[in-house]
């Protein structure tokens, strides 16, 4: 029998995957010029490892607070997520996945670029959600 994607990958059928949801990042108009990318960095850690402590199998990085969502990101996006990944690899010790909203190639390219397991996102077919 096969063994699902969840088990090659997670090491369970059912796993738990948390999300971290970074806080505005730079270009989003949420995003605090005063407090800058420090802030956004330390939020993460601090979500990320509240959640890898917590014993979840795996976690996703989303800009879930890059309002309104693009199918296609601003350079500074990507830059920004992969910024906060970099600042936290020291840290991981679990698989993560990635899910830059809306923009699946996007979410490839950081994916590769950081290692990432998986990535969550709309490859094809229509882009309908309860934003549009």
């Amino acid at each position: 029998m096969t063994k699902l994607w969840t088990e090659e990958i997670l090491g369970t059928k059912k796993p738990i995957i948390a999300m971290c949801h970074l806080n505005p990042l730079p270009g989003d108009p949420g995003y605090d010029p005063k407090t800058g990318m420090k802030e956004v960095v330390e939020w993460a850690r601090k979500d990320f490892l509240a959640l890898q402590n917590g014993g979840v199998d795996s976690v996703m990085f989303s800009n879930e607070f890059s309002l309104p969502y693009l199918t296609a990101v601003e350079p500074v996006t990507v830059a920004a997520m992969g910024r906060v990944i970099g600042e936290l690899m020291s840290e991981i010790r679990i698989p993560f996945g990635i899910n830059v909203l809306w923009d699946p190639k996007r979410s490839l390219d950081l994916a590769v670029s950081t290692g990432a397991k998986f990535v969550r996102e709309i490859f094809s077919g229509v882009y309908a959600s309860d934003f549009g």
